[in-house]
């Protein structure tokens, strides 16, 4: 079989290359280029980062990997696609003060999509498209592609796949499902791979954000719950909720981050327990295991990646948003964010959340 891997110059995609080598498969490297910043000079630090400037280092380092592993490899400009669907997404929730997820858009539209159709259009002939994700995708008895959690529920990477079709669910290879990460080192050692101690991405981008989507300040202030004013700000995007170091004002008690009121242009804080909430909404759902919820149902979810699922009531509202209600109160849910539904380990379908309630 021909596969096509979406390489990134990092462990993972590189030892699913090479996995599927082993099988196998006849094995073609391809990498997004997605940094347009040409000359942008940088205030902070941007390595671990999947997206920046050092994208050409990565670059490099996918092609030396193709080189050792023998295959055909190729770099195809998904700047445009990057910018118009993940980078503008980013820059209109940020403003209004949510909290984007662009790693979600970026694989569904872009990884998942722009990438693997670019090749195809470019000319490459290829049955099946590969990325280095810890998940799995199998075919269920009603003839549906399911997404699953990977077997290593610490490096579980379903969260971030939510978002994907049927249409590509079908046509993608996900072969490092079944490992964990020491695995994937040990087998990338093992077989003499360069990167095998290249640290993770640890963010899609790890320079200041302001700087990058071109914002300028735009002070207001930052009240307790009931309006006193205790400080000011320059912009309620540099705030999530949740956040408590950093704020910029002093209390006799540690402060949250409660909300960011983008109609009067406040941060609202307050203590620990008002971070608590019991249940969600959200909107844009893209479900997975079936067409859409019918009626409510009992299930897991998480509000985000690293978090293990947790027991909740879902159902469907009359306006088409989905109501998530929680068996347990949940810390900080930050609008903008994704909830992703589970079925014990089978991603039932997740969305964007617009609002929390106590």
């Amino acid at each position: 079989m021909k596969v096509l891997v979406g390489l990134s110059g990092g462990v993972d995609s590189s030892t699913a290359a090479l996995i599927l080598k082993q099988q196998g498969h006849e094995v073609i490297g391809a990498t997004m280029s997605i940094w347009g910043k040409d000359g942008m000079a940088l205030k902070t630090g941007h390595k671990n980062a999947c997206y920046g400037p050092d994208e050409v280092e990565d670059i490099e380092e996918a092609r030396k990997i193709a080189k050792q592993l023998d295959i055909p490899y190729y770099v195809f400009n998904c700047v445009e696609q990057y910018e118009k669907i993940v980078l503008e997404n980013f820059k209109s929730e940020y403003i209004q003060g949510r909290t984007p997820n662009p790693c979600v858009w970026c694989n569904a539209l872009v990884k998942f999509g722009a990438l693997p159709l670019m090749a195809k259009e470019n000319g490459l002939e290829f049955d099946k498209f590969a990325t280095g994700h810890y998940a799995r995708v199998e075919k269920g008895e009603n003839g549906r592609f399911l997404l699953k959690r990977g077997l290593a529920p610490h490096k579980d990477q379903s969260y971030f796949l939510y978002r994907l079709k049927q249409d590509q669910l079908k046509n993608i290879l996900l072969p490092l499902g079944t490992y964990t990460k020491e695995e994937i080192r040990k087998i990338a050692k093992e077989n003499g791979l360069d990167v095998a101690e290249k640290p993770d991405s640890q963010d899609f981008y790890d320079g200041d954000y302001n700087e990058l989507l071109g914002i300028k300040a735009k002070e207001g202030n930052i009240v307790d719950t009931n309006g006193k004013i205790l400080g000011t700000h320059k912009g309620i995007w540099n705030y999530t909720i949740g956040q408590r170091k950093g704020i910029g004002v002093s209390s006799s008690e540690p402060l949250y981050v409660l909300s960011l009121n983008k109609d009067t242009n406040e941060v609202v804080v307050g203590p620990a327990d008002k971070t608590f909430k019991k249940s969600l909404t959200a909107t844009n759902f893209n479900w997975i295991a079936f067409d859409y919820l019918k009626e409510e149902i009992k299930a897991q979810a998480k509000i985000r990646s690293t978090q293990e699922p947790v027991n909740v009531i879902a159902k469907p509202l009359p306006d088409g948003k989905i109501e998530v209600i929680f068996d347990d109160l949940q810390k900080s849910i930050a609008i903008g964010q994704s909830v992703v539904l589970y079925n014990e380990d089978i991603v039932l379908g997740g969305g964007v959340i617009d609002s929390s309630a106590c």
